[in-house]
């Protein structure tokens, strides 16, 4: 049993160079340059924005980055890796893990191109981040489970600019997901978030296996 663990984890991190070279690098650069211009843009023009102009605009550069990511379970070899002794969420986590560093670099760039003085807490808008980038990959499992599709990033990016423009719409006004970081809310909403994030990861998770009747198939 060990060393089929073993032979197993080995097999994982020998597919990690295989994976880097397949990863969407043109959607993920341009998301990411765009998300930086964006966020960049005060410091650029010399404007000071006030707090809520600095709050969408973050929440405006975290939907652009969760665009981006949309794109990251695209596999132009997808059929011919069903077969392969490494399941399917194992090489779907890789690729997270993979992206996951360089995800962080340009969030952290991000929030220190925010003019200091309208920063909402990093915290908080942070939280925000993860939710949505999560709820990216989680719809984009959802769509390589429900489909044979080797990239359904276009269909998942829509998706979630379709979910991003009805959720203020549709959420629950008690919710207050979407409040200033100067309403006595935030920290309530921010709650919220994080139930939201967990739920939508639980849900990627449960995706990410191929389906046994496909698998049968096969």
């Amino acid at each position: 049993m060990r060393g089929m663990t073993a032979a197993r984890g080995a097999l994982t991190v020998d597919l990690a160079g295989p994976l880097w070279r397949t990863l969407p690098w043109r959607a993920l650069a341009a998301a990411g340059t765009l998300g930086l211009l964006v966020a960049g843009a005060p410091l650029v023009t010399g404007a000071e924005p006030a707090p809520w102009q600095s709050l969408l605009l973050l929440r405006g550069t975290a939907l652009i980055g969760a665009v981006g990511l949309a794109f990251l379970l695209d596999d132009p070899a997808r059929h011919l890796t069903t077969p392969v002794p490494t399941p399917r969420p194992v090489r779907q986590a890789l690729r997270v893990a993979l992206v996951a560093p360089l995800a962080a670099l340009w969030w952290t760039a991000v929030l220190l191109l925010t003019p200091s003085a309208s920063r909402p807490p990093a915290g908080g808008i942070t939280l925000e981040a993860l939710a949505v980038g999560a709820l990216a990959l989680a719809i984009a499992a959802l769509a390589v489970r429900l489909s044979d599709e080797a990239r359904p990033g276009p269909y998942v990016a829509a998706s979630l600019l379709l979910t991003a423009v009805l959720a203020p719409l549709l959420a629950p006004e008690g919710w207050a997901l979407f409040v200033q970081a100067s309403d006595p809310r935030w920290s309530v909403g921010h709650d919220r978030w994080a139930v939201l994030a967990a739920a939508v990861a639980l849900m990627g998770a449960v995706c990410g296996p191929e389906p046994l009747g496909r698998e049968a198939g096969r």
